[in-house]
């Protein structure tokens, strides 16, 4: 379990190469828009991405659906931002910390890894 921990928190980190989830030539909404030209909300937005596709692919099959319809209602939330910085950055606080909720009550309790 250490390892897949340790695993986790290597992958969630954001790097300097990272760009945002989408394509940002492509941003279309004020909140994309936000992202893109504010590295601390790009960073965010990498990180959730990753902890979202780790657990879409740890959790037990039963739920993945249940995981991806949140993550839609998520997006529709933080898109109610517009291009307030502080309230997207709260939503992506918000979502990051209930997605490691998510490894640590129905992943980690799988292993050992």
């Amino acid at each position: 379990m250490i390892a897949l921990g340790a695993q986790v928190a290597v992958l969630a980190l954001p790097t300097a190469a990272s760009a945002a989830s989408f394509d940002c030539r492509r941003a279309a909404t004020g909140t994309e828009r936000a992202i893109c030209a504010t590295t601390s909300l790009n960073d965010r937005d990498v990180q959730m991405a990753q902890l979202y596709g780790i657990v879409r692919k740890l959790v037990p099959m039963g739920t993945r659906g249940a995981i991806m319809d949140r993550q839609s209602v998520w997006i529709r939330e933080r898109n109610r931002c517009g291009a307030d910085r502080a309230c997207i950055g709260k939503s992506y606080d918000r979502r990051i910390a209930e997605l490691y909720r998510v490894l640590e009550e129905r992943v980690y309790p799988q292993g050992p890894f």
